[in-house]
């Protein structure tokens, strides 16, 4: 199969879709993997490493023509809408429900598409969104405690405090990945911790992984309102695996912060779990809302691509190495995990919680794949 590995171009978005390691298996096994020219740089990955790897070098337009199958980081965006075709496979993160122009650009190409982010195992796992999700908890914590300082908007407060000075106190809302690796991050830089989900089983995990170190609360309306007029910093990541994210955290809770308080949304992706989220890039990466400072960048990895490149990779290669050896058809069929991923074929959507979004149709995947 032919494979093609273009350069992300979101803004300061410096990840790349597949490391040399990663093209070297797929040319191993016979497959022709085309690289977009100073598609790794950003990752500190050179194009005679790709070359070395077995990859062949072209521009822009000729790796996206050649491919059979293309392989990115980030959804499509609208100057590479023009590229997609009926006979194309996009192997990506997509986040369809936050996103109805890709989601009509997608349909209206015929290209079949497959979201890194709604690939799930039985178990309800999402192997290739959580590498990225554990990149993003720590990363709010980091982010988040440069925003409390004074001079970036914040409150004024070290995070950790110091011996007489009480730490600040984080709030992270929902306990998956992004939220686990928050709370592990903010407990290790000795932050008072509160983490809240309404998974019961997961707050006494995260109880007893803290040995009690951090405080779990059943998150409703109630509890996430206290807790927010008394946090310092606020991590949101709740995600419902292909369907926008619940607005749990409210203007008025927001409103009612204390000032200089700081709000990280990791769900921004899929739409955010904060009212009045708007997407924000690395380059202007915050904006007020009141007297609180929101920092929502949707790709927050793309600021570490020597970590998050290699991580996403190699989550990312066994299935990609399954879509190039049998089709995505046939994949699919053999691996469910990877059916749930199926987002467009044949101009349909195959994703009922993106249908549910916009208000569209969807086809089931069982009668694609049948």
């Amino acid at each position: 199969m032919k494979i093609g590995i273009p350069k992300e171009i979101k803004t300061l978005e410096n990840r790349v879709g597949i490391t040399p390691a990663g093209v070297h298996q797929l040319a191993a096994a016979g497959h022709q993997v085309f690289v977009e020219a100073g598609a790794g740089v950003g990752s500190g990955v050179t194009d005679a490493a790709y070359q070395d790897a077995g990859a062949t070098l072209l521009g822009v337009a000729d790796v996206w023509s050649e491919a059979e199958l293309l392989i990115k980081v980030k959804e499509p965006i609208e100057s590479e809408y023009q590229f997609l075709r009926p006979d194309m496979i996009v192997f990506t993160y997509l986040h369809l429900a936050a996103d109805q122009p890709q989601t009509d650009a997608l349909m209206k190409s015929g290209a079949t598409s497959i979201a890194y982010e709604t690939v799930q195992l039985d178990s309800g796992q999402l192997p290739l969104l959580s590498p990225m999700s554990e990149v993003a908890g720590r990363m709010s914590i980091a982010v988040g405690s440069d925003l409390l300082f004074k001079h970036n908007g914040g409150a004024g407060m070290l995070l950790a405090g110091v011996p007489g000075v009480a730490p600040a106190k984080v709030v992270v809302v929902g306990a998956g990945v992004a939220g686990t690796n928050a709370a592990q991050m903010a407990h290790g830089l000795r932050a008072d911790v509160t983490v809240l989900d309404v998974n019961l089983a997961r707050l006494a995990q995260l109880d007893s992984e803290f040995s009690g170190g951090v405080k779990t609360v059943f998150s409703t309306a109630y509890s996430i309102e206290h807790a927010i007029a008394d946090a310092d910093l606020v991590i949101g990541s709740v995600l419902i695996p292909g369907a926008r994210a619940p607005k749990l955290v409210t203007q008025a809770m927001i409103q009612g912060a204390k000032p200089g308080s700081v709000f990280v949304d990791i769900a921004v992706d899929q739409g955010g779990c904060f009212e009045g989220t708007r997407p924000t890039t690395h380059a202007d990466p915050t904006f007020m809302a009141g007297e609180s400072v929101m920092y929502c960048v949707a790709n927050m990895p793309g600021a570490v691509p020597q970590t998050s490149t290699y991580a996403l990779t190699n989550a990312t290669l066994g299935y990609a190495t399954q879509i190039a050896n049998k089709g995505w058809k046939q994949a699919c069929r053999d691996n469910r995990a990877l059916a749930r991923g199926l987002s467009t074929f044949g101009g349909a959507l195959t994703s009922a919680p993106v249908a549910e979004a916009w208000g569209y149709s969807s086809v089931s995947i069982e009668s694609v794949l049948a």
